[in-house]
């Protein structure tokens, strides 16, 4: 009777093997996701650079033109969450080489286009759309999924691709524009998106379980999650969920208020207000490309402190120094380029998206599972009040014919968006009930 017993037993199933190279496999994924967040940033960079050049070539308005801006920024923010629902539906590496193929559509298109819609659908929906889907969400799900340990240094790398692609790449796409008219600058977007799409096919991986790792830092094997159906129901059903909760509308605040400080009025507004003091733009130009080179550094050391240091604090901290450092620069704008405009330009540039790594991590600690989807709504927030304080920055130079009270006003948002970081809660750990 033993014997039988024994010979009925069922053997416990085998787990899968945990392999651990000596250079994860994760390391090469998120060296793709950030050369292709580069592009994405890069290609998005473009549209602000044809509105002189359109203007004289097919005598549109700068109003016409900027409508098709408007449209490629605001799809920037607004795909990313729909874009995180649909990598966890149809994988990232399909749903990145997608995008890219759109980008490369669109911008090839404007080389024959004679009419203004044209502009709005070809760089602005299908531009913005594919740049959207390869925006911070990307960042975030590459980070989610293929991370355990070093997810704040990580995805401090992968902000920065970001914010660096668009502030970097800006001089040489308007020396294209400038020197070789705007045709020969949408080829080289075209065709600088379709060169990345083979490595991303080849090198870029959905899941750690795709190649049989676990996630790098993981003690143990993770599996692959089924495919979530209803991608775009998903990113709306997550909206409504977390719009629910106090933490989503701190985190959106503070993230209008980095993009209203960064994108909506440094980038848009600085070389405008630098050369109502003297400046020529081609120095004020050269300033924002330093910025980008310097935010490479303060996102990856954001992340590392991210890993190390409370979240709502380091927000705290990012916002308030920003604040301060804004209402200095009215004093330093100058006809030249001087010693205190250098600092404030090498600070500006640590603290640019310094803010993403701590914001990231209340997401993933607040949400879990949905963290990518949220952060993309949050991203959204982001754009929303770029594009406000963009308009606002330049309806307050015709209103009173300065920028100072723009830069002052930024100062006090940025200082409410402080004060914003520290009333998010900590979200409360349930400890391990005993068991007898």
């Amino acid at each position: 009777m033993l014997c039988d017993v024994t010979q009925t037993t069922k053997a416990p199933a085998p787990t899968p093997t945990v392999r651990t190279p000596r250079l994860h496999r994760a390391w090469f994924v998120a060296a793709v996701t950030f050369v292709t967040i580069i592009g994405a940033a890069a290609f998005a960079s473009l549209p602000g650079l044809l509105i002189e050049p359109l203007h004289h070539e097919f005598d549109w308005s700068r109003g016409t033109i900027g409508f098709a801006v408007s449209v490629n920024l605001a799809l920037y923010g607004l795909t990313a969450p729909f874009a995180a629902a649909l990598m966890d539906r149809f994988g990232i590496r399909r749903v990145v080489a997608a995008a890219l193929s759109v980008i490369a559509l669109g911008s090839l298109l404007t080389v024959w286009m004679t009419a203004a819609w044209q502009l709005v659908l070809f760089w602005g929906v299908l531009v913005g759309l594919g740049s959207g889907s390869m925006a911070l969400a990307f960042a975030a799900t590459v980070t989610n999924r293929w991370f355990v340990a070093r997810r704040g240094l990580v995805t401090g790398i992968l902000t920065a691709a970001g914010a660096s692609g668009q502030l970097v790449f800006l001089p040489l796409l308007s020396w294209l524009v400038e020197h070789h008219d705007w045709r020969p600058a949408s080829v080289t977007v075209a065709l600088s998106a379709l060169v990345i799409v083979p490595f991303v096919w080849l090198l870029l991986r959905d899941h750690p379980a795709d190649v049989g790792l676990a996630p790098y830092g993981a003690a143990e094997f993770v599996p692959k999650p089924a495919p979530v159906q209803g991608a775009a129901r998903r990113a709306v059903t997550v909206l409504l969920k977390a719009a629910r909760t106090g933490p989503f509308w701190l985190l959106a605040g503070t993230f209008a208020i980095c993009g209203a400080s960064t994108n909506g009025l440094v980038r848009t507004h600085f070389v405008p207000a630098a050369h109502d003091h003297g400046m020529p733009v081609t120095a004020a130009a050269s300033l924002l490309a330093v910025i980008g080179v310097f935010d490479v550094v303060g996102t990856i050391a954001s992340g590392w402190f991210t890993d190390r240091f409370e979240s709502r604090r380091l927000l705290a901290t990012y916002y308030a120094l920003r604040g301060v450092s804004l209402l200095f620069l009215p004093l330093l704008l100058a006809p030249s380029v001087h010693p205190p405009m250098v600092f404030f330009i090498v600070f500006y540039g640590l603290d640019w998206v310094a803010t993403v790594p701590p914001t990231l991590a209340l997401c993933r600690e607040h949400y879990g599972e949905d963290s990518a989807i949220v952060f993309g709504w949050v991203l959204a927030s982001h754009q929303v009040g770029a594009a406000v304080v963009a308009f606002a920055g330049g309806l307050a130079r015709d209103v009173f014919g300065s920028y100072d009270v723009v830069w002052y006003a930024s100062g006090a948002l940025c200082a409410a968006a402080a004060l914003m970081a520290l009333v998010i809660r900590r979200r409360p750990v349930v400890a391990a009930s005993a068991t007898a």
